[in-house]
């Protein structure tokens, strides 16, 4: 997700001279992640200042991420469900919107709509160990419990040292 990140920012760069209206959209999304550091104390002006990227490029999908990430530290599920939405619709192989769209689903109970999110971040990055954490969880909720083994098992060797390598090996015993 950080690369597709990059490659917006990038895209955006590349445009700086050539569009004005580009170049402030990249300035305040840039500002954004500045603040936005994990600092409870910054966060309210990362997300103005992410508003203010939409406002100039309504379709910077990270900037639509990043709101969507304050949103969702703020338990606030309804408003970052939307904005995740809205990020997909823009970039259907935006990882980490898929992912958080199946944090939020599995936050909610609605373990059907989660397991088709993890799917799909799985797909789009079968390297990040937690999607298949949280796939296999899912999974086991479910009743898929022979499905679920994989995902064990593949976070396991992606995260040897994970906080959840544990419960994954008990899982698979």
């Amino acid at each position: 997700f950080v690369g597709g990140i990059l490659r917006e920012v990038a895209r955006a760069a590349a445009v700086l001279t050539a569009d004005p209206q580009a170049a402030l959209a990249a300035r305040y999304f840039l500002e954004g992640s500045r603040l936005d550091d994990g600092d409870e104390r910054h966060l309210d002006e990362a997300a103005a200042a992410y508003r203010r990227a939409l406002i100039v490029d309504p379709d910077l999908v990270p900037a639509i991420v990043n709101l969507a990430n304050i949103r969702y530290s703020r338990d606030e599920l309804i408003e970052a469900q939307a904005l995740y939405e809205r990020a997909v619709g823009l970039d259907p192989e935006c990882f980490e919107a898929h992912f958080n769209l199946g944090n939020i689903q599995h936050d909610l109970g609605r373990f059907d709509r989660a397991l088709g999110c993890y799917r799909e971040a799985v797909a789009l990055n079968p390297g990040y160990p937690d999607a298949h954490f949280y796939l296999a969880v899912t999974l086991e909720k479910l009743g898929y419990s022979q499905e679920a083994r994989p995902h064990w098992k593949t976070y396991q060797e992606l995260a040897p040292k994970g906080e959840w390598v544990e419960l994954a090996r008990e899982f698979l015993e």
